[in-house]
């Protein structure tokens, strides 16, 4: 089952400065480790646009997501990653440890060149990146995330192998697209503007969700929600669960139905959202 989850390039549009910027993406991507969240897509809202833009939000997620012994080479110094410092550590859940294949570890390596002989050039945390065979019927692109058993690290003993990676993937797509996907599964729109979510409701989403094979909930931004982005009128938003939903969502849920705040923050909205949507029967 596969779960994703949509934020808008606008999510730090309030924040005073690139440090609180910053953080507040560590809280994002925290949530969606906990969650065992697998895509985590960033769609664009120019119209939210605020001071940190043009790839900010993507850049951060996309180094929070980046396994520790990868970041320094992967990504260097940049000025969107001043201040990764404050960045909480995510602590994936290690796939380090003996396997049924044979002794050695499993580590997280980060293509860096793909040759025209059927090898791949991998960085993972080694002192220099390593070529491999890429075995029959692994597709693997520059920049995509594999993993590679270790059985030796004096001489080099390593090799790919089809197993899935730890975390989260980051990517951009316009919010039409990551809709579209043939893995999307039940599309949801977490809106306070949404059906409150109930234990019964509940329920029933669970299995809509199960037979769809997964689920990508959508989130806005401060001072603009998924109704402002869509430049939809939140009321029919709230009702509206036809089939024909120009919206493109299958559902809009209220996760958060007796909020004490007045705001609930997108960081807090995905704890929310997905501490319920993620249950199991």
């Amino acid at each position: 089952m596969t779960t994703s989850v949509l934020v808008p390039s606008s999510l730090t549009r309030e924040a005073e400065d690139k440090r609180e910027a910053t953080r507040k993406l560590g809280y994002v991507a925290r949530a969606a480790t906990v969650f065992r969240v697998d895509r985590l897509t960033v769609f664009p809202d120019p119209d939210g646009a605020g001071k940190f833009e043009d790839g900010f939000v993507e850049t951060v997620l996309r180094y929070a997501a980046t396994p520790p012994h990868l970041r320094k080479e992967m990504w260097g110094k940049r000025g969107e990653l001043e201040y990764v410092g404050v960045l909480p550590p995510l602590r994936v859940r290690s796939q380090t440890g003996s396997g049924s294949e044979g002794s050695g570890s499993l580590r997280q390596g980060i293509v860096t060149e793909v040759g025209a002989d059927g090898r791949v050039r991998v960085n993972c945390g080694l002192q220099h990146p390593i070529s491999l065979p890429v075995p029959d019927g692994l597709d693997v692109g520059k920049g995509e995330r594999v993993t590679v058993r270790v059985s030796s690290r004096r001489p080099v003993r390593a090799k790919l192998v089809d197993a899935p990676t730890t975390g989260f993937d980051v990517v951009s797509a316009d919010l039409d697209t990551a809709l579209s996907r043939d893995d999307a599964g039940l599309t949801i729109a977490s809106s306070r503007y949404g059906e409150p979510v109930s234990t019964a409701r509940l329920g029933q989403v669970v299995e809509r969700r199960d037979a769809a094979g997964g689920m990508t909930v959508a989130f806005g931004a401060p001072e603009r929600g998924l109704p402002s982005i869509l430049d939809v009128d939140p009321d029919a938003a709230g009702r509206d669960q036809r089939d024909d939903d120009p919206t493109g969502f299958d559902l809009w849920l209220n996760t958060v139905p007796n909020q004490g705040s007045e705001v609930v923050r997108t960081e807090e909205a995905l704890f929310a959202s997905l501490a319920c949507l993620t249950l199991t029967e």
